[in-house]
């Protein structure tokens, strides 16, 4: 059941995307060049939705302070890529499971800079509290800091304030460049007088293999949480700020967004219930010609015929039969048939000038995953 047949196995991507993130329980991640616009974008997201509302106050600076010095180390360490390294995107990833956050970070580096930043973590992963505390003075009296403008004393504070060592590798890419990924975890309750040995080395790893399937997809930003009328506004508001300059088409861009965030909470279904919302993924994916924005979610299977009518005839309107049908849709409120959409559907065919894609893979005899593929043109 899709748009068209042959994006099926593309389609499936989102799902197996959905069940990776799931399975390591991912909130957030952003995959691309880090900027400090992007930072301060990411850490505005972090404060708005992604730090639990109840968590204590002292936890929530805990976290976004080891944030703020993750980011800046990757701003401070990526390298200075040339153009033909393909995939050199970063990739800065957020979750919270089990009374712990993870916070991850990867980027491209210089071999020949492993070394001296192998030596650097080294340093800080074999001092206790109360001597990281005394490192932390020493460096700032003496200056005895990075070329790369201070990223000692960023590794240091990520250490103390995280209360656990910093787990690291680098993956090479060629002879000149390799990814190195460094992961921090902040538990939700005190940790004691010394650093924490329990962090979990294949955490990293798996991040390193998710950064990969990203890649293959050319993917910018996800998010996967519970879908309300909040979280919807507050991801619009930072995702509008990270993406397109264009005001023409960032404009698309947001319309689409609030359709297809209304999209996952109209007809989102999930096994278990919450008061948070529906669970679902959004992602926004991208080639040389065009933006592909993309939602994930369950759905009863009860909903599928009808949904899949819906969708297919508002596919196969062209612009003008789009425009009547938008306008006679809005002002008839007693229009009730399977053949014909909600308004949102509508819109978004409307403002992408595409037809949607989309599937419904069965999960069991109740429960199917519901995806959503809309284009929009770079031109």
């Amino acid at each position: 059941m899709s748009g068209d047949p042959l994006n099926k196995e593309k389609l499936g991507f989102i799902f197996k995307l959905f069940k990776a993130m799931q399975k390591d329980n991912l909130n957030y991640i952003y995959r691309g060049l880090f900027t400090a616009k992007i930072t301060d974008n990411i850490l505005a997201l972090a404060e708005t939705n992604l730090v639990k509302k109840d968590d204590p106050r002292a936890l929530k600076r805990k976290v976004y302070n080891v944030m703020v010095e993750g980011l800046q180390n990757i701003t401070k360490h990526q390298a200075d890529i040339d153009e033909e390294v393909e995939n050199n995107n970063g990739v800065f990833v957020l979750k919270k499971e089990n009374f712990k956050y993870f916070i991850t970070t990867g980027n491209l580096i210089e071999n020949e800079n492993i070394p001296s930043l192998t030596a650097q973590i080294e340093q800080v992963n074999k001092l206790d509290e109360d001597e990281l505390k005394a490192y932390h003075r020493q460096v700032l009296v003496d200056g005895k800091i990075s070329s790369k403008g201070g990223a000692g004393l960023g590794l240091i504070d990520m250490a103390r304030k995280s209360g656990n060592k910093l787990l690291y590798t680098f993956e090479k890419v060629d002879d000149k460049y390799s990814y190195f990924y460094l992961h921090t975890e902040i538990p939700t309750t005190s940790s004691g007088t010394s650093l924490s040995t329990s962090a979990n080395p294949g955490s990293i790893k798996y991040i390193s293999a998710l950064h990969k399937m990203l890649n293959e997809e050319n993917v910018l930003i996800i998010f996967n949480s519970y879908f309300n009328q909040e979280s919807l506004m507050n991801l619009l508001s930072i995702i509008e700020k990270q993406m397109v300059e264009n005001v023409s088409l960032k404009k698309r861009f947001y319309n689409t967004m609030v359709e297809m965030f209304q999209n996952i909470i109209q007809h989102g279904d999930d096994y278990k219930q919450t008061p948070e919302g529906k669970a679902g993924l959004f992602y926004i994916s991208e080639t040389d010609e065009e933006y592909l924005l993309n939602t994930g979610n369950y759905i009863r299977n009860t909903k599928i015929p009808i949904l899949t009518q819906k969708l297919e005839y508002v596919n196969n309107l062209d612009r003008e039969q789009l425009d009547e049908f938008y306008n006679n849709r809005l002002f008839d409120f007693e229009i009730d048939s399977n053949k014909e959409a909600g308004l949102g559907m509508i819109d978004i065919r409307l403002k992408t000038d595409s037809t949607l894609e989309f599937n419904f893979l069965k999960i069991d005899e109740t429960y199917s995953f519901y995806t959503l593929r809309a284009k929009i043109s770079k031109n």
